[in-house]
């Protein structure tokens, strides 16, 4: 067979070093740009920084409201609330918050509170204390401090027991049984909160129901649904549950709210843990009488300038008749750490400019929400939209979407919870499906309980207000919303 040469000619877009670092800084928060900065000054001796302080923003105490994605304005930490079965079903989606926050406003006077600082006191120090009343064994401690370290944020142990034990034999020179570190994984499983420590979800939720059970409340039925007919619960199918389980509309839902009352993240809810993070928002928007005024936080427009010494030094090199070696390789190191400044310095402006150029787009498109606050006011807008009034990529847009707040007179909100697609209504107009959800959501609310309305008598309403929606959208938005179905609304 003969070997033969030949030249192909192809064409690739490849993204440069710079490229990807500016995407990098434009999906940094505000609340990392700092550090982010800070990092640079560091490896670079040719940047320098001179920001003024900015002003201190402090939350308010209001409640955060249902469906919306309102944060805690400047200092408020995310907070878990009314955890359902959603919540142990997310595979991806994130149309539904995993937390409920609350709502800061008050723009004009925040400079002037202050607020209290979040524990220091870490998750896992908080277990490592509650080791001590094991009475463990010295090796068995080790193992136990071993298996706590290797709890993610959730609180759960994602690695195989053998690599524990690898670890322990390779870093520590402990050398154990596989079926010693599954004894005192059991141990540490007794810690609060309960369900520390499991291996996955359905572990998890049977180590809440066993301790309780030992409590002395009754959750025989949750143990038998967890335990035997998981995969029917994560599926949402209640009505094969109810057959195999020979179950009353009253006793499925009873157990089912005993169920989703239980913890799914155990380590994002111990108490003294550090899961709480500030939301700095990157927008202020403020009404003048009608008339809107964007600003970007001041964080994220530090004064950053190229040393002026580093810029002396390389014009005495220059300057000089005579190089040796090793003042050529100072002046290539100077010059390098002086372009990598105005590099920096550059990504930080353009960084400013595409934060103020989508959330500007933005403001205008949705403009009635702002001078309201009434979520129904929010027309259908996609990323596609902004991309193209503002000439940049849907990724670029993307990242801004979904890493940025803006705080409105009305609460603090991600951008990306203005983003939604449309409905056609009985006119030919175009609806929000957030005005839709909105609509259904105040549909059950005020529904007769007795009597609650089925998904094609949600369909019939809606259509009957100019809502051209199908039953199975209906039905899709209100597992969204986290509705349940009609026969388990139902109050006896």
């Amino acid at each position: 067979m003969a070997l033969g040469q030949r030249l192909q000619q192809k064409l690739q877009q490849k993204l440069s070093p710079q490229q990807i670092q500016l995407m990098k800084l434009l999906q940094i928060p505000t609340a990392n740009l700092e550090t982010r900065i800070k990092d640079e000054l560091e490896e670079n001796p040719a940047l320098e920084w001179e920001m003024t302080e900015p002003a201190e923003v402090a939350p308010s105490t209001e409640d955060y409201a249902e469906g919306s994605e309102e944060v805690a304005s400047d200092t408020v930490s995310d907070i878990y609330n009314d955890i359902d079965v959603s919540a142990y079903l997310q595979d991806g989606e994130d149309e539904i918050p995993e937390y409920r926050l609350q709502a800061g406003n008050g723009i004009p006077e925040m400079e002037d509170r202050s607020f209290q600082d979040a524990s220091t006191v870490s998750f896992y120090d908080s277990l490592l204390d509650q080791i001590h009343w094991l009475e463990l064994k010295e090796t068995e401690q080790q193992v136990a401090e071993q298996l706590i370290g290797s709890l993610d944020e959730d609180g759960y142990l994602r690695r195989d027991i053998q690599a524990i034990v690898d670890d322990l034999a390779f870093r520590q020179n402990i050398y154990v049984a596989a079926s010693l570190v599954e004894a005192v994984l059991k141990r540490v499983q007794e810690l609060d909160p309960p369900g520390i420590a499991a291996r996955d979800l359905q572990e998890c939720l049977l180590l809440q129901v066993d301790r309780l059970s030992a409590e002395g409340k009754d959750f025989a039925l949750a143990r038998q649904i967890l335990s035997d007919h998981f995969e029917e619960f994560t599926r949402k199918n209640f009505d094969k549950l109810q057959r195999d389980l020979q179950l009353t509309d009253s006793d499925l839902r009873d157990v089912l709210q005993q169920i989703t009352k239980l913890n799914p993240k155990p380590g994002g809810l111990s108490e003294g843990s550090e899961q709480q993070q500030y939301v700095i928002p990157d927008f202020f928007v403020i009404n003048h009488q009608g008339r809107l005024e964007l600003t970007l936080n001041s964080r994220n427009a530090p004064e950053l300038r190229v040393s002026q010494e580093y810029r002396d030094m390389l014009k005495q090199y220059d300057a000089g008749s005579k190089k040796n070696r090793s003042e050529k390789e100072a002046v290539l190191f100077i010059k390098q750490k002086i372009d990598s400044a105005k590099w920096f310095i550059d990504a930080i402006q353009q960084r400013q400019q595409t934060l103020t150029k989508v959330m500007q787009c933005l403001l205008e498109h949705q403009q009635s929400f702002f001078l309201s606050g009434d979520e129904t006011e929010l027309r259908p807008m996609i990323l596609k939209d902004i991309a193209g009034k503002t000439g940049l990529d849907i990724s670029t847009v993307s990242r801004v979407a979904n890493s940025k707040f803006v705080q409105t007179e009305f609460g603090t909100y991600r951008l990306k919870f203005f983003f939604s697609e449309a409905v056609q209504t009985e006119s030919g107009e175009e609806a929000s499906t957030r005005e839709v959800k909105k609509i259904l959501s105040e549909l059950v609310e005020g529904e007769d309980k007795k009597n609650p309305l089925s998904d094609d008598q949600l369909t019939e309403i809606l259509t009957q207000r100019g809502y051209q929606v199908a039953r199975r959208t209906v039905a899709k938005y209100r597992e969204q919303l986290n509705i349940s179905v009609a026969r388990l609304r139902k109050e006896f």
